[in-house]
């Protein structure tokens, strides 16, 4: 019999997940798995109290499924994961194929597959030790870090929308970063209002990189030059998604990434709090072992 962890938020999005955990824990049971509930805990490390498992499932956002990677990165562990989308975006689960409701989730796993997927790291190049891993994006500068800001009551209240309420309030304090960027390939600078530096395809739900991959070892990165005029930025964005290039936006690949700004800047990864620049990005090919539905 295989044993497995349900690692589960009672909180993203509209408590989702509220009411079936039973009905996936039976699911499991039926093919001969043995899956054990855990809520989930943000003030201490989940792998504390997980013993021997052959998989865990988290049942979250992009946000919870961040807290358990690093939990599970920082300790050395190296245990198959498996998603049930419950948050209010649900990028990664997006990207990897993943249905949004929950009970087809959780047959999707039952009868997936294991396979390797990239994860990104981000170091703070003067602090030795701070660093965070992610599985779908780094971002900075505007609306990037509204995620963070934006209340849990008014996420369950109105869902996606709720970001862009927070959004707006990012206008009175927008401002353009200086900032000196390294690749593989080439090192320049740009003046940006936005980063992004993606593993999947979405941002909020946005497709912005339609042909990115979880497993080809690079990031998809997209930086917004600062215009005088917002409405400027916002229609060079706009012009990007609809698949019109300006030089305004600045699209590369790359498994390596360096930014450096004399600006104090904050930074978001997965929708939480990251680290402080100067800073690295690396992309770890195939570094998580992930459940994915099957292939026809």
């Amino acid at each position: 019999m295989k044993r497995a962890i349900l690692l589960y938020n009672e909180k993203a999005g509209r408590g989702k997940i509220a009411g079936k955990v039973e009905r996936i824990v039976k699911m499991f049971s039926d093919v001969d798995c043995e899956l054990r509930p855990q809520l989930l805990s943000f003030d201490k490390n989940p792998f504390d109290s997980v013993g021997m498992c052959d998989f865990v499932i988290i049942a979250g956002g992009d946000g919870t499924i961040n807290y358990v990677v690093n939990a599970m990165m920082h300790r050395g562990l190296d245990i198959p994961l498996a998603v049930i989308p419950t948050g209010t975006a649900n990028d990664f689960a997006g990207a990897l194929g993943m249905s949004a409701d929950v009970i087809r989730a959780s047959r999707q796993i039952i009868d997936g597959e294991i396979d390797n997927i990239d994860c990104g790291l981000v170091e703070q190049i003067d602090q030795e030790g701070n660093k965070k891993y992610f599985i779908n994006i780094f971002s900075f500068g505007i609306f990037t870090t509204t995620s963070q800001h934006t209340p849990q009551h008014l996420k369950k209240k109105v869902g996606r929308f709720a970001y862009l309420m927070e959004g707006l309030k990012e206008l009175r304090t927008m401002h353009g970063i200086p900032l000196t960027i390294t690749t593989d390939k080439e090192t320049f600078y740009f003046p940006t209002l936005m980063g992004l530096v993606l593993n999947g395809e979405t941002a909020g739900r946005v497709p912005l990189m339609r042909k990115s991959s979880l497993k080809d070892g690079v990031f998809d990165c997209l930086f917004l030059r600062k215009r005088h005029l917002i409405g400027f930025s916002a229609i060079d964005m706009l012009l990007y998604v609809f698949g019109v290039r300006t030089n305004a936006v600045k699209y590369i690949q790359s498994g390596n990434i360096m930014f450096v700004t004399p600006s104090s800047e904050a930074t978001d990864i997965d929708g939480q709090s990251g680290v402080r620049f100067p800073l690295k990005v690396t992309c770890l090919s195939g570094a998580l072992r992930v459940v994915c539905p099957k292939t026809s």
